[in-house]
């Protein structure tokens, strides 16, 4: 089975959502008006379909971030050629999630 606290330490103290409500097979999440629910089940980790994608202030400090908490690198970051900084990364279970930063040009 996989850990929903060690993947909580992911989405909240690396991505900043706010948990809302949790038992010991799920919780309900927060980043303002959209609400995540992360729920424990037998892992099939993937990297076909969809994966979500997470605008962050700063891509390289949130990647730092995320890495402590139990996330692995897959590709970046790196300035991507279609103007955003971004980290693919694997979250404690596998899953596939991004963080992206419109790149700044002054």
């Amino acid at each position: 089975m996989s850990d929903l606290e060690r993947s909580l330490a992911v989405y909240e103290h690396a991505l900043g959502l706010s948990r809302l409500w949790s038992n010991d097979e799920v919780a309900r999440l927060s980043a303002g008006d959209v609400e995540l629910m992360l729920h424990q089940r037998i892992p099939v980790p993937s990297e076909l379909g969809v994966a979500a994608t997470f605008a962050v202030d700063d891509v390289d400090a949130v990647t730092a971030a995320a890495v402590a908490a139990g996330s692995q690198i897959v590709h970046g970051p790196n300035d991507e050629p279609w103007g955003e900084r971004q980290t693919v990364l694997h979250d404690p279970d596998g899953h596939v999630f991004c963080l992206v930063t419109p790149i700044r040009t002054a």
